[in-house]
């Protein structure tokens, strides 16, 4: 069983990075966008799938990759799911208030919460299978 986990974890490390670095583009050519345009507005969104998008995903990425046990663990998979369901639904509807449709909020804090409690179960995961790696 212990092989199994540690090999899932080994195969959803890659995944991690390669979400993050889409992230990453994704990051890079919005700020050259929103910049050319001046469109500043979009700074918060711009932010977020840096940080929550590339850096976020990328260290758990390397933290999955180093510790397979916590990357192949149910809690990781959680994590995985949540994270990468969340996100978008928070990025876009962000993108969306601030484009000045404020009916769009709680959809905001629908993927905000939900993107936040896959990185509880991050939380969890880390303090639960770091001290056996």
């Amino acid at each position: 069983m212990e092989n199994f986990i540690e090999a899932r974890g080994a195969r959803m490390a890659p995944i991690w990075l390669k979400i993050a670095v889409v992230y990453l583009l994704i990051g890079v050519i919005f700020g050259l966008v929103m910049g050319i345009s001046h469109q500043f507005q979009y700074a918060p969104v711009h932010a977020h799938v840096n940080l929550l998008g590339w850096a976020t995903l990328a260290l758990a990425g390397l933290i999955y990759w180093l510790c397979p046990r916590a990357g192949g663990h149910w809690l990781g998979l959680v994590h995985f799911w949540l994270h990468n369901i969340g996100l978008p639904i928070f990025l876009i509807s962000l993108f969306i208030v601030n484009s000045g449709h404020a009916a769009a909020i709680p959809v905001v804090a629908v993927g905000a919460t939900i993107a936040a409690v896959g990185i509880l179960f991050f939380t969890v995961n880390l303090f639960l299978n770091l001290k056996k790696a």
